[in-house]
C-alpha cells in the first residue's frame, strides 16, 4: 500500500475502519474488567476508578510518544529514507522501555499517596494497591507496545493492532474470571488476578507486534545497536511525543473542572454528567480510526511534499466524519433519554443526562473538525499547537465561560452544557482556519527552498 500515490478516499477507509474497530474493542476490554471488579466487591469496583488516573497518564504518555514516533517514521518514509524510519523505530522503542521503567518507579512511589489523597483507606487502599503495583510492572510493555503500533501506522497498517485488540478481548473474558477465582492449578487471586490478566495480554501482545514489524519493508533486522540511546533522536522523539501526551492530560484535567462546576448544583449532575459522557463516546468511537488516518497519511505525504494531498486527506476525513456525527447526533438527539434509562433509573438523572446530550448531539462534529486538525498538525511535525488548544479548550476556556454562563447569567447546568458547545466549536473553527494557513505556509517555505 502506497501512502503516497493511491487514492486518498481508498487510504483513509483502509487505515480507519480497522482502528475503529480496534478502539471498540478495547472499550469493551475495560467494560470487561468493571464487570468482574463488581463481581468481586464495591470495594473492588472502586479500586478499579481509583485506579484511573495514574492509568490513564500512562496511556496518555505511551499514546503521544506513539503519535510522535508515527509522525517522525512516517515522514522519514515519505522523503524515502527508510533507513531512518527504521532508525526512529528502534530509538523509539528503546526510549520507551527506559521511560516505562521510570515510570514504573515513579507509580510505586506516587500511588499509594494519591489513594490517600482520593479517600482511599483500609481494605480500598489495599486493593487499590494490589491492583496498581501489578498494573505498573507492565509500563514498559504498555509503552512499547503502543511505540510498535506506531511504526505500522505509519506503514497504513492498522489491521494488526486490531487483531491484537480484539484477541486480548477474547482472552481477558476468560483469562479476568480464572485468575479471580482460580481453578486448574491456579490460587484466587482476587482483584490482582484483573491486573495480572492485562499484564499477560499486554506483554503477548508486544511479542506479536514485534513478530509483525519484523515483517514489514521499514525494519531491515534486529540491531541492537541502534536501540542505544542517541541524544538528538531521543530529543526529536520526545519534542513530537509529550505535547500530544500533554494535550490528553489536559482532557482528564478538563473533566475535573466540568466535574467541579456540574458538583456545585447536584450530585445528580455529576451522575448524569458521567453516564451522558461515556453515551457521547461510544457515538464517537466510529471517527477515532479516521484521526489515524490523518496522522499516517499526512506524516508521509509531507515528507514526499505532497500538500495538494494532505489537503485532501483533511478535507475528506472532515467530511466521513461530519457524516457520521450528524447521524449520531441525530440518534442521541432522539433517544438521549433511553440512553440514559439504561444505566440509571433515576428519573431526575435521566432528565439532567438527557438535556447534556441534546446539546451533545449538536456538539460532535465540532470534535471531527478539531481532532483531524489536530491530528494532521502532527503529521506537519507540529504538535505544539495540538497542546495550546487543549490549555484553552479544557482549562482556560471553561472556567471563564462556564462562571459566565452558570452563575452570572443564572442558566445553572444547562449554562455549563452550553459552555461546552460553544468552547469545543470555537476551538474547531479556530483550528481549522490555522491548520490550513499553517499548511500553506509550510507549502510555500518548502516553494521557496526548491526555487533557491
Amino acid at each position: 500500500m502506497d501512502l503516497v500515490k493511491e487514492p486518498i478516499p481508498k487510504l483513509v477507509r483502509h487505515i480507519a475502519i480497522p482502528a475503529s474497530v480496534g478502539f471498540f474493542f478495547n472499550t469493551m476490554y475495560n467494560v470487561v474488567d468493571t464487570f468482574w471488579a463488581g463481581k468481586d466487591s464495591t470495594d473492588a469496583l472502586a479500586a478499579l476508578a481509583a485506579s484511573f488516573p495514574i492509568f490513564f497518564i500512562i496511556l496518555a504518555l505511551g499514546t503521544g510518544i506513539g503519535q510522535g514516533a508515527t509522525a517522525l517514521i512516517a515522514n522519514a518514509l515519505g522523503e524515502g529514507r527508510t533507513e531512518e524510519g527504521h532508525h526512529c523505530s528502534m530509538q523509539a522503542l528503546s526510549f520507551g522501555f527506559l521511560f516505562g521503567l521510570l515510570l514504573t518507579g515513579l507509580g510505586l512511589w506516587w500511588s499509594p499517596h494519591l489513594f490517600r489523597f482520593l479517600g482511599a483507606e483500609e481494605r480500598y487502599l489495599s486493593l487499590s494497591l494490589e491492583y496498581m503495583n501489578t498494573i505498573l510492572l507492565g509500563t514498559a510493555f504498555f509503552l512499547m507496545q503502543g511505540i510498535l503500533n506506531a511504526t505500522l501506522n505509519a506503514l497504513g497498517d492498522t489491521r494488526t493492532f486490531r487483531n491484537v485488540l480484539i484477541i486480548g478481548f477474547l482472552l481477558n473474558c476468560v483469562l479476568d474470571p480464572w485468575f479471580m477465582y482460580g481453578g486448574l492449578g491456579l490460587p484466587a487471586m482476587g482483584i490482582r488476578g484483573i491486573a495480572l490478566a492485562t499484564l499477560l495480554i499486554q506483554f503477548g501482545g508486544l511479542l506479536f507486534m514485534i513478530y509483525k514489524v519484523q515483517h514489514t519493508r521499514i525494519w531491515n533486522g534486529f540491531h541492537w545497536k541502534w536501540m542505544r540511546p542517541s541524544g538528538p533522536m531521543y530529543r526529536q522523539i520526545a519534542l513530537q511525543g509529550f505535547p500530544a501526551s500533554l494535550n490528553m492530560v489536559t482532557v482528564a484535567l478538563g473533566i475535573f473542572v466540568i466535574t467541579w462546576f456540574v458538583g456545585r448544583f447536584s450530585k445528580e449532575g455529576v451522575a448524569a454528567y458521567g453516564i451522558a459522557t461515556r453515551i457521547e463516546q461510544i457515538f464517537l468511537l466510529p471517527t477515532i480510526g479516521l484521526n489515524i488516518s490523518v496522522l499516517s497519511l499526512t506524516g508521509q505525504n509531507n515528507g514526499a511534499r505532497r500538500y495538494d494531498r494532505v489537503r485532501e486527506v483533511l478535507a475528506t476525513t472532515i467530511r466521513y466524519g461530519l457524516v457520521m456525527t450528524v447521524v449520531s447526533g441525530a440518534v442521541i438527539f432522539i433517544a438521549g433519554d433511553w440512553f440514559m434509562s439504561l444505566f440509571t433509573e433515576d428519573k431526575v438523572v435521566t432528565s439532567i443526562g438527557d438535556q447534556y446530550l441534546r446539546v451533545a448531539a449538536i456538539t460532535l462534529p465540532s470534535y471531527v473538525i478539531l481532532f483531524q486538525t489536530v491530528f494532521m498538525l502532527q503529521g506537519l511535525k507540529k504538535p505544539l499547537y495540538g497542546l495550546w488548544v487543549g490549555i484553552y479548550r479544557q482549562l482556560l476556556a471553561p472556567c471563564l465561560v462556564f462562571w459566565l454562563l452558570a452563575f452570572v447569567l443564572d442558566w445553572k447546568l444547562p449554562g455549563i452544557w452550553w459552555g461546552i458547545f460553544l468552547v469545543t466549536w470555537s476551538a474547531a473553527l479556530f483550528m481549522l482556519w490555522f491548520g490550513r494557513w499553517k499548511l500553506g505556509q509550510v507549502e510555500r517555505k518548502h516553494a521557496a527552498a526548491a526555487a533557491a
